[in-house]
This record gives structure tokens, C-alpha cells and sequence, in this order.
């Protein structure tokens, strides 16, 4: 009972199922279709915006290629303009290099002299000709007006700068004067009035050494003066180009960066819209996958649904027909194993009506049971049945009922065979097993 119980209530179930997963499948068509309406204008419309996207960057990527290369076209510019201010710069420092150390040194000797020093020149009454000759030199770069006297010959006027020189050398702000002088601007006269001075051979700071330690040091602070106006003025001209070169190369240098700067907006745009277009492009790829995936599931559901579609009548019927079954499980099997208990030696038509009585006796006493009760459709199985016909088992209902009996029963029946029919199917189906046959 149990396993007949259990393999009708499967094979319903199977049926259930299947019709479960048919009107799933129905269901599921309704869905898709609804899915695949709303995608496919939302694909639509993302591709055109992918394609709006690619037309804007196309664009954009062809005017930030034109303004890259006039940048780099001007920054080539620029940097031979660098270039050039550069090469004067250095040479400017080079010719300046010529003065420094002379005016280093004059500056070292002005800032070695002590008061004494100083003092000593002063009080000289009948200075040698190297002091003397030196302290013109200062007069004349500081503008100090000489004294007018008599010739030594008597005859005329001369510049003396001795006691114009000694009162110079009496003011105490004298060496402040010399260390802060205004040598960027010295005045043409007085470089034309002491050049005769720096070309006598008597005024050498080694001449004047041996005669006056503070001499010496003003001696250097004159020439130094003089070599400094000098190269000046031949790198004035110099220092005056590489100002204008400098101005250019800045003007140009600011027009570069504001070009740069635009540059860089357009290629931060140029970024975003590549950020944009990537994402619009996975979404509209995404979509597609969407649409297609879609699209195939409503193939296949529409394929299965049409090729099981005859079948959903028959599965209904067989679920119903099964959960009949089902609840008359008890009272089948009961009348089946009857027959396979007392019936295996009477003729068909005795069991037939054993059956019936049985199945009125059954109703009467409330035990649910078929109306028509057969061991073929309670016990046997269609599968075997039809193996056992083609091992040569009679196709007719009396036949097929006894081999259910024997093949259900627990003991060795016992087979009433004159045609022998029993006997060569049983030889039939039992021949790959080995079976001896003997003769008592």
C-alpha cells in the first residue's frame, strides 16, 4: 500500500509540477514581453545620447589637439626666447666678473684702513709724490675743487688739491663716503678727468704701497672705481636688451600659461566627457544585454510554451486522474492483493465478478476504491509489461494478470501451463540470468 501510495503521489506531483512550471512559464512571458517594452525605448535613447556624446568628444578631442600644438608651438618660442636671455644674462655677469674683484679688493683695503692711518696722511706738511698724486686722484672722483696757486715757475696758476685734500681727510664721514659711493652713476667729467691718472704708471697700488699704507688703499679704491664705471657702461647697453628680452619673454611667458590654462580646461572637459561617454557606453551595453538576454528567455519560454501547450489539457487530466487515484490507493490495493492471494487459479471472467462484488462490498462499507479495479492499472507496471510481451508473454488480460500475480507473490507459485506458453517466456526472460532448466 505504502509504495503504491508513494509512486501515485510522485507521478502526481511530477504532473503538478510540470503544470506549475507551464503557467510559471506563461506568467513569465507576460513578464519579459512587459520588460522588454520598457528596455528597449530606454536603449533607444541611450544610444542616442552615446552617439551625441562621441560627436561632442570627437569635436572637443580635434580643438584640444589644435590648441596643444599652437601651445607647444609657442613654447618653443619661448624657451629659444629663454635661451637668448640666458646667454646675455651670462654674459652681462661674465664682463661684470671684470670689476667686481677689483672693487672687492678696493672695498677689503677702504675697510683695512684705521683712523691712524688716515691721521698720518693727514698730517703729512710735505707729502711724497705718490700720497699727493693719489689724493688728486680722490678729489677729482668725490668733485672737490682744487686750491688755484702759483706755478712753481712763476708763471700762471696751477691746481693744488693738498689742503682741499687734507680737509677731506679731516671729515669724519670720509670712509663712509668712499664705501657707499654712487658708482652706477658717476658723471662723465669726472671719468674723463681721472682717466690720465689710472694710465700713469705712478698711480699702481704697488707704486703707492711702498709709500703710504692708506694711500695704497685709496690708490685701489680710484682704479676700482674707474674699471667699474667702465665695464658698466659697456654692459649697460647689454643690461638694457636683456631688460627688454626679459619683458618680452614674460609677456610671452603669460600669454603661454593663459594658453595653458586654457589647454587644461578644455582637457579637464575633454576627461569628463570621456568619463561620461564611458559610463553611458557601459549602460547602453549593459541595456543591450539586457534586451538580448531578455529577448532569448522569450524564445525559449515561447518554444517551450508552444511545444507543451498540447500537453497542458492531457497533464491536467492525469493530475486529477491521479489525485483520484490517490485517495482510492486503500481499497485498490486491497482488491489487488486479494486477486494475488485467492484468485491465481480461476478463469478471467470469475475474477472479473469476484472484483465487482468485492468493489460494492468496499463502497458499502465506506472504503474508497475505483470503480473498475484491475491488476494491470493497480500492480503492474507498463514498462515491464511490455518487456515480458516481447519475451513472449500472451498480450491478452488473463495472461498479463498472471504474470502480475506471479511476479508479486512472495512464494513459488505454481504454474498450470498445457500450451507451455508460461514455460518459454519464463525460459525467455530469465536466459541472460543463467537459468538451468532440469526435467524430474
Amino acid at each position: 500500500l505504502g509504495k503504491k501510495a508513494s509512486e501515485v503521489g510522485t507521478l502526481r506531483d511530477r504532473y503538478d509540477v510540470g503544470l506549475s512550471k507551464l503557467l510559471e512559464c506563461a506568467d513569465n512571458v507576460a513578464t519579459m514581453q512587459d520588460e522588454l517594452s520598457a528596455l528597449q525605448p530606454v536603449l533607444v535613447t541611450k544610444t542616442k545620447e552615446v552617439e551625441d556624446l562621441l560627436v561632442t568628444l570627437e569635436k572637443d578631442q580635434a580643438q584640444a589637439a589644435v590648441m596643444k600644438e599652437k601651445c607647444e608651438a609657442e613654447e618653443k618660442v619661448a624657451t629659444a626666447k629663454a635661451a637668448e636671455a640666458a646667454e646675455m644674462k651670462a654674459s652681462c655677469e661674465a664682463d661684470l666678473a671684470e670689476a667686481l674683484p677689483a672693487l672687492e679688493a678696493a672695498t677689503n683695503a677702504l675697510k683695512s684702513l684705521t683712523k691712524a692711518d688716515i691721521t698720518e696722511v693727514k698730517a703729512m706738511k710735505n707729502p711724497p709724490g705718490g700720497v699727493r698724486l693719489v689724493m688728486e686722484g680722490v678729489c677729482i672722483m668725490l668733485e672737490v675743487k682744487p686750491d688755484r696757486v702759483d706755478a712753481p715757475d712763476k708763471k700762471g696758476k696751477v691746481n693744488d688739491y693738498w689742503k682741499p685734500a687734507q680737509k677731506l681727510l679731516a671729515d669724519g664721514n670720509f670712509m663712509n663716503n668712499l664705501l657707499n659711493y654712487d658708482k652706477d652713476h658717476i658723471p662723465a667729467k669726472v671719468i674723463q678727468a681721472i682717466r690720465p691718472y689710472v694710465q700713469n704708471p705712478e698711480f699702481d697700488p704697488k707704486v703707492i704701497e711702498k709709500v703710504s699704507k692708506a694711500a695704497n688703499g685709496l690708490c685701489k679704491w680710484v682704479r676700482a672705481m674707474e674699471v667699474y664705471d667702465r665695464v658698466a657702461k659697456e654692459v649697460e647697453p647689454k643690461r638694457e636688451q636683456l631688460a627688454v628680452a626679459e619683458a618680452a619673454l614674460k609677456e610671452m611667458m603669460d600669454a603661454l600659461n593663459e594658453k595653458k590654462a586654457a589647454l587644461k580646461e578644455v582637457e579637464d572637459r575633454l576627461a569628463e566627457l570621456q568619463a561620461q561617454f564611458k559610463q553611458a557606453n557601459d549602460e547602453k551595453e549593459s541595456l543591450a544585454i539586457q534586451v538580448d538576454t531578455c529577448e532569448k528567455k522569450l524564445v525559449r519560454a515561447e518554444k517551450l510554451i508552444s511545444g507543451l501547450g498540447g500537453e497542458r489539457a492531457r497533464w491536467k487530466e492525469s493530475v486529477e486522474r491521479l489525485s483520484k487515484d490517490l485517495t482510492n490507493v486503500t481499497g485498490d490495493v486491497l482488491i489487488s492483493s486479494a486477486v494475488v492471494a485467492y484468485l491465481g487459479v480461476f478463469t478471467g471472467d470469475f475474477r472479473d465478478d469476484a472484483i465487482k462484488m468485492w468493489v460494492q462490498e468496499l463502497q458499502k462499507r465506506g472504503i474508497p476504491c475505483s470503480d473498475v479495479v484491475t491488476l494491470s492499472n493497480v500492480l503492474g507496471d507498463p514498462v515491464k509489461i511490455r518487456e515480458w510481451q516481447i519475451a513472449g508473454l500472451p498480450r491478452d488480460t488473463v495472461s498479463t494478470d498472471n504474470a502480475i500475480v506471479m511476479n508479486q507473490s512472495r512464494r513459488w507459485p505454481l504454474l498450470i501451463d498445457p500450451q507451455g506458453q508460461a514455460n518459454k517466456w519464463i525460459r525467455n526472460m530469465e536466459k541472460d540470468s543463467g537459468l538451468h532448466v532440469l526435467k524430474m
